[in-house]
């Protein structure tokens, strides 16, 4: 685990050492090193469960996913903000990078941590580097007023997941992971220890985010550049996931009575936000609601406690994860074109930029999980074991995957189909950098497409 977490510690210093004019390179080239550096522990913990255990680290089949991921997209965000920081003066350009750095090793930090509390103080801190950079680079003035629900809602749902760690901590006498599946169950016999249950969640849930606690999400999304919409969609989103599948083998099994109400209000709002993506004119907006309504799928695979909805969760989460960077990479490509967010102002694309809209093409259809897609393993995983457990299920997932095609393919239809706007006279082309970027977003969900196993297989 070290030989990730040191090589982007020393990543840090050498932004501020290198010369300014092999900044981006350098950055991306060691970035790309320390991703090569993270396969080896993915395949090392597909032999047993837990694999690299330290005193405060340890990997396992649950986390390597996610750390994969996370050091494959620190060199996307790079190369997606190469062109957006062209003007900054050298100084801001070289905190950019190093706070992208910073959040990468929180992030490792959070998904190896196994101990709870260090896991707390990890999941907090990712909040100090994304807020800067929301509320430093983002592109318009409200990108304060978006920090702060970013910042409030975060900090109101995680401070009772602390007192819930520390009545944990008193209870069973250790905080480790390691040994805390082997500690009797905690009996939810009174009310007292159901809000212990929820406060163990709530965090979580608003990480997710769940529907009813997601406003911060869609301003976060629109105000941020692009490398922090796709560091919070492909990462921070699936934090609150991997946090909710770590505290669920602690608590005590299924409880229909506290898990009934919080599935249902997943499913609805994966019907919900589908709505919702029907009527939204911006394009920014409408790819952060998708994101809700995916992560709503992700809650109920997890509530109800199968190995197949675990796995489902998972392997939906790795796959949106590449997904909707892509979108808000495509996005950003077309705001650097037109400086508008706004749907109808950035339509027919397809006449002025085709093999552009060939990457849109190819993205949505991973987002509408199109067979024989990771995206389409997953929602089908989720929405077996949800039909198994309940058949009425279907009715809202059923729903809820019609309006994702239906909002995809109007995003679609309305970005690159039709005749120019009036008032757009030149487009600059498309260049190479974009290119390679959509390229490294769809090339490992080919990959995963021929080995869909080494996300689920040692699940069982």
């Amino acid at each position: 685990m070290l030989m990730i977490v040191i090589p982007s510690i020393f990543l840090t210093l050498a932004i501020w050492v290198v010369p300014f004019r092999q900044l981006w390179l350098m950055s991306f080239s060691y970035s790309m090193v320390i991703f090569l550096f993270s396969l080896k522990i993915f395949f090392n913990t597909m032999d047993t469960c837990w694999s690299f255990v330290g005193p405060y680290l340890a990997t396992d089949w649950l986390s390597t996913p996610l750390l994969t991921l996370t050091c494959w997209l620190l060199p996307l965000m790079i190369l997606a903000s190469q062109h957006h920081m062209a003007p900054e003066p050298e100084n801001r350009q070289r905190m950019y990078i190093t706070l992208l750095v910073s959040l990468q090793i929180l992030l490792l930090l959070s998904f190896s941590a196994t101990d709870l509390m260090m896991f707390y103080v990890m999941f907090e801190a990712t909040l100090i580097p994304t807020l800067i950079i929301i509320t430093r680079w983002g592109n318009q003035e409200e990108r304060l007023k978006a920090g702060a629900y970013f910042l409030f809602y975060t900090l109101v749902g995680s401070l009772p997941l602390l007192v819930a760690i520390l009545t944990l901590l008193y209870k069973t006498g250790t905080l480790s992971l390691l040994t805390l599946r082997f500690t009797p169950p905690i009996l939810l016999t009174s009310y007292t220890d159901k809000l212990w249950w929820a406060a163990c969640l709530i965090a979580f849930l608003v990480k997710m985010p769940l529907y009813g606690v997601h406003l911060w999400l869609p301003k976060a999304h629109v105000e941020a550049p692009v490398a922090g919409s796709m560091i919070l969609a492909a990462v921070l989103l699936k934090l609150g996931g991997y946090g909710m599948m770590r505290i669920m083998m602690v608590l005590q099994p299924l409880n229909p009575e506290l898990t009934y109400p919080l599935i249902i209000v997943a499913l609805w709002g994966v019907v919900m936000t589908g709505a919702i993506c029907l009527r939204q004119g911006d394009l920014k907006a409408l790819i952060a609601y998708s994101s809700v309504g995916h992560m709503g799928l992700v809650v109920a695979g997890i509530l109800i406690q199968t190995p197949w909805g675990f796995s489902g969760a998972v392997m939906l989460m790795i796959a949106h994860g590449l997904t909707s960077s892509a979108l808000f990479c495509l996005a950003n490509t077309t705001y650097e074109r037109t400086h508008s967010r706004m749907l109808l102002l950035t339509r027919g694309f397809q006449a002025a930029l085709p093999v552009m809209t060939t990457w849109w093409f190819l993205t949505i259809l991973a987002n509408i999980a199109l067979p024989p897609l990771p995206n389409l393993l997953g929602e089908l995983m989720i929405i077996s074991s949800l039909f198994t457990w309940a058949p009425e299920t279907i009715i809202l997932t059923g729903a809820g995957t019609l309006l994702t095609v239906a909002y995809s393919m109007y995003m679609f239809t309305k970005t690159q189909r039709g005749p120019l706007p009036k008032h757009t006279i030149a487009v600059d082309p498309s260049h190479t950098r974009e290119h390679l970027l959509m390229v490294l977003h769809l090339l490992p969900m080919a990959l995963l497409i021929l080995k869909p196993e080494l996300i689920w297989s040692s699940m069982y």
